[in-house]
């Protein structure tokens, strides 16, 4: 069956709602596959309809179905698995506002269509939040989060060519008609802010951009929890900032604010294929599986910057293959005193008196029982596809992986260069040693105490990759991080979280001149150790002073 009915209420050449918008997105993705569409007005489709098209191969895809007449949609409940919906606006409930309700869930006399949504094939919600609310008061399993809304590269384009646009201090409200909308109270609010505020809107998507792009600020009440709200992320990608609450869909997930700008543009862009593909495999082959645990351990580190927890630790649960257990060294710090490290909901953390710097972490990781450990310095966030890369690059070069790979032109710490996200290599490389993330076997964490390090204050990374290739003729890689596909980078924020005063090689109270003595310290003891390098730098004795 690879021939789509795809019926709703209107289509996008009548309304340019949101919802319209995606749908024929959609249908132009399943053409240009090579998928015949046929498309109904629910208004004119009938149970006869229906029957037909079922009988000459068709699966039916229904999105907005308010004009849909009762028998047929009973022609569609009579043969489960033949018909999928695209849900756009909580159609189950009589009020269409979960919101309204405690957790968002409403009373069973309050609940209709349910037959309708049991019986579908799959039922495609719009983000987190929206698939949950549906799963908690439907009480089924066949709903899958697409997690995205879809634009087309034209639409893109013109989000980029607004995307430096001079702002005005003032914000942008959309003019709508809607009451959903909500227009009226959004102006209440910036009246009652004394915030200055332009209504916008335009049926022309350049005009619409244009007009959104030169207002420093976009502000949304939502009367209703939206499944996903697609200006919220056209703000964002044109840098605006934002006012709302958390009845937004998008908000939910774990991506949301990771992004921004020109950053936020490609992800939405490479979104597209992955949403499509997962619609087309659940419609015409087997659901997407769930996402297998893989046998790690992840262990983030919290010190000067444990604002970036939340992000390091959303990243981790949306890995294509997500770690069994995360948890937390915390090295005391004043930046961190008072930080409810309880609220990010990792299974286990280490709480610290004293700042055991970089060894403490690998001390922690030899109590976990998983094959791997996959740990992350306080300014690393990974791409999604992460784990799932350095699994794959252990099966042709196990050793030691990282997301940042260090490679010593001269004894010196500072003669480097570097390969992973700084150069973005499209193959597996070796390198002296990595930084930032690894990835390695908990088997060979014992290779790390075979020798005192020079100090306990610097250069855990070469000093790890240094024993396990002495002792255990272990190497040291970074995995392919292809310029065009970030998910499998091991650092996706790597310049914009890094480079900071908090860096340890910026510390005012450690001098920079101390810190790469250090560090050279470091290089020369794992040299006259034995260390066979990549550039095959020879060992050397100078005064470090």
């Amino acid at each position: 069956m690879t021939k789509i009915l795809f019926v709703a209420d209107f289509f996008v050449d009548e309304i340019k709602g949101g919802g319209e918008i995606y749908d024929d997105i959609l249908m132009t993705l399943f053409r240009n596959d090579g998928i015949k569409v046929v498309k109904f007005k629910t208004g004119e489709t009938t149970d006869k309809h229906i029957r037909l098209y079922r009988k000459s191969g068709f699966h039916t895809i229904v999105s907005n179905f308010c004009g849909m007449a009762g028998p047929t949609m009973q022609e569609l409940i009579k043969h489960p698995g033949t018909y999928s919906i695209m849900e756009h606006d909580h159609k189950y409930l009589l009020s269409r506002d979960p919101s309204m309700f405690d957790n968002f869930e409403a009373p069973p006399d309050k609940i209709i269509n349910r037959h309708f949504y049991v019986n579908a094939r799959n039922i495609f919600a719009q983000s987190k939040i929206h698939a949950e609310v549906i799963q908690r008061n439907l009480k089924i399993t066949n709903v899958i989060n697409l997690g995205m809304s879809l634009w087309t590269d034209e639409q893109l384009a013109v989000i980029k060519e607004h995307l430096n646009d001079e702002k005005l201090p003032d914000a942008s409200i959309i003019d709508s008609n809607n009451p959903t909308k909500n227009t009226a109270t959004t102006i209440e609010h910036c009246k009652a802010k004394d915030i200055p505020f332009t209504l916008i809107g335009s049926n022309d998507y350049e005009t619409y951009i244009s007009q959104l792009a030169q207002h420093e600020t976009y502000v949304y009440i939502p009367k209703v929890l939206e499944t996903f709200n697609r200006v919220i992320l056209e703000a964002r990608m044109l840098n605006c900032k934002l006012q709302t609450t958390s009845l937004n869909g998008c908000i939910s997930e774990e991506w949301f604010k990771q992004y921004k700008g020109e950053e936020l543009i490609e992800f939405v862009r490479e979104q597209r294929p992955r949403i499509y593909n997962d619609i087309k495999m659940a419609i015409f082959g087997e659901r997407p599986k769930p996402k297998q645990q893989a046998d790690i351990t992840a262990i983030l580190n919290a010190y000067r910057r444990p604002y970036n927890l939340k992000m390091q630790v959303d990243a981790l649960r949306n890995q294509t293959m997500p770690p069994k257990q995360i948890w937390l060294w915390v090295n005391a710090h004043e930046d961190n005193e008072g930080f409810d490290f309880e609220s990010l909901g990792v299974d286990k953390i280490f709480h610290n008196n004293f700042n055991w710097k970089f060894y403490g972490r690998f001390a922690a990781a030899l109590l976990a029982d998983t094959e791997y450990i996959a740990m992350y310095d306080d300014d690393t966030v990974p791409g999604t596809k992460w784990h799932e890369n350095c699994l794959n690059t252990m099966n042709t070069h196990e050793g030691i992986l990282g997301s940042a790979g260090y490679v010593q032109k001269g004894p010196r710490a500072q003669q480097y260069y570097r390969e992973g996200w700084p150069s973005q290599n499209i193959d597996t490389r070796r390198v002296d040693y990595v930084g930032h993330g690894w990835f390695f076997r908990r088997e060979w964490l014992p290779y790390l105490w075979r020798e005192m390090p020079p100090t306990w204050d610097n250069g855990e990374d070469m000093h790890f990759s240094y024993t396990a290739q002495k002792y255990g003729q272990i190497q040291t890689y970074c995995p392919p991080h292809p310029q065009d596909d970030k998910e499998l980078h091991g650092s996706v924020l790597g310049y914009e979280l890094g480079v900071d005063s908090k860096a340890t090689s910026n510390n005012h109270a450690v001098s920079h001149h101390q810190f790469f003595a250090e560090r050279d310290a470091c290089v020369i003891n794992c040299l006259n150790g034995g260390w066979e390098t990549v550039c095959e730098v020879k060992k050397v004795e100078y005064d470090m002073e």
